[in-house]
């Protein structure tokens, strides 16, 4: 196939359970799209983050400096909505 015909995503899901029998657990998710190269890009990261392409960031995601990679990962980006759900919950901003 090829560039930019094979779309990809990472997908985090994150479940937060207040005790074993809670019946509303906080859960969020997250992902982040993006295309798998046909050659590895990039040194940084691990797995498949050499293939990984984000084309609106023009780069894989082992070319990503690591905190920008924090802030635009499905991870990262699952934590700051569960962090949010929190906030929320207890009044804070």
């Amino acid at each position: 196939m090829p560039e930019g015909a094979r779309s990809a995503r990472y997908w985090c899901v994150l479940v937060h359970l207040r005790h074993p029998e809670d019946p509303v657990p906080r859960i969020v998710q997250c992902s982040w799209e993006g295309e798998i190269l046909a050659h590895p890009r990039g040194e940084g990261g691990f797995g498949y983050d050499p293939l990984f392409w984000l084309p609106d960031q023009g780069m894989s995601v082992a070319e990503l400096p690591a905190a920008e990679k924090n802030r635009l990962s499905h991870r990262g980006r699952a934590l700051q909505a569960l962090v949010e759900q929190f906030r929320q919950a207890h009044g804070s901003h």
